[in-house]
């Protein structure tokens, strides 16, 4: 019995020392800047939308926005997005003048 009892011990000392458990830093993602969108013209007036029902507590509408794409703006609806935490709010894209111009900023989450 006692030979029994000291080669288990012996067998949970081996795998014990080749389980090796390993931290490891968290992951960072850098992306490089997005290149800023200048255009000549203002965009058209932002057009209404009918916001439908949200389909579940943590969603949030993001309404719809003008892009520039093809050397025209496009209309790009609003959706429903899953909010990425719980102090998480939404920040819709604009169009600011700068210098007789017109420039986007895209829409982003920000936190509380």
């Amino acid at each position: 019995m006692q030979i029994r009892s000291v080669c288990v011990i012996a067998v949970l000392l081996t795998m014990s020392a080749a389980c090796t458990v390993t931290a490891t830093a968290p992951r960072v993602v850098v992306q490089p800047p997005i290149a800023e969108v200048v255009v000549a013209r203002p965009p058209p007036p932002l057009q209404v939308e009918v916001v439908p029902v949200a389909p579940g507590p943590n969603w949030i509408w993001q309404p719809g926005h003008w892009r520039w794409e093809h050397n025209e703006y496009v209309w790009r609806p609003g959706h429903y997005e899953k909010r990425p935490a719980a102090t998480a709010y939404w920040v819709r894209p604009e169009w600011v003048a700068r210098n007789g111009q017109w420039v986007f900023q895209p829409g982003h989450w920000a936190y509380r």
